[in-house]
């Protein structure tokens, strides 16, 4: 997974909109099954047009850095839309979404807002975890007939299995920022405290086994 060189700032902007949440009182369960005591919302960027920019720009900077050439921006639906509406919008490039499950009216499509065979596909995530999802959007655009190898999201937790994940569907994550990065950077402007840091980078290290002495 790769790193751009603003990763500290996009951290800091988690932070300053109250994005990284410590919950060890009440742990909750992703949709993976994992139990945390930490959790990122994202969703929270729009209403935060300041700090929204600040990701809009990285997103497009580590893009022309990387020279990676696509033809559509796709969004995962609910939470990537917005952002990949907005970087589709700076880069005036087309902009489709990518729906999680088929609805049960209408056109009953994956895929929304356009035809997306032969086409390059970059998909924008909010945030990965394990990566279920985020994969499971790269399988429905390729079933449209999009090419996809790239996804970008905004964080991750640094999980080894999602590199390998991402691996086995010939597929790579994009980060501008992993989960240890937010951490130092909370601990460096007190935003998080030694004690959580502990828990957070504990957990982050072995969620199963994090889990287990929690319950234990």
């Amino acid at each position: 997974m790769s790193k751009i060189n603003t990763s500290e700032k996009v951290a800091q902007a988690l932070l300053d909109i109250s994005a990284v949440g410590f919950v060890l009182d009440k742990p909750i369960r992703f949709k993976s099954g994992i139990l945390s005591p930490v959790y990122l919302d994202n969703r929270r960027f729009p209403f935060y047009p300041e700090q929204w920019a600040e990701i809009i720009f990285a997103f497009k900077k580590i893009i022309e850095e990387k020279g990676i050439e696509f033809d559509v921006i796709a969004g995962v639906e609910a939470a990537g839309i917005p952002h990949s509406a907005a970087l589709s919008f700076a880069m005036k490039k087309p902009s489709v979404f990518v729906r999680k499950q088929v609805k049960g009216h209408g056109t009953k499509k994956m895929v929304e807002g356009g035809d997306v065979t032969g086409k390059r596909v970059l998909l924008i995530e909010d945030h990965v975890s394990t990566g279920i999802s985020s994969l499971a959007a790269v399988e429905s655009l390729r079933n449209e007939g999009a090419i996809v190898e790239d996804c970008f999201a905004i964080s991750d937790y640094g999980f080894p299995i999602v590199e390998e994940s991402f691996g086995k569907h010939n597929a790579k994550l994009h980060s501008l920022v992993d989960f240890p990065t937010i951490v130092e950077q909370g601990i460096k402007n007190g935003k998080i405290k030694a004690d959580q840091k502990k828990v957070m980078l504990d957990w982050m290290e072995d969620p199963k086994g994090w889990e287990k002495k929690y319950q234990g």
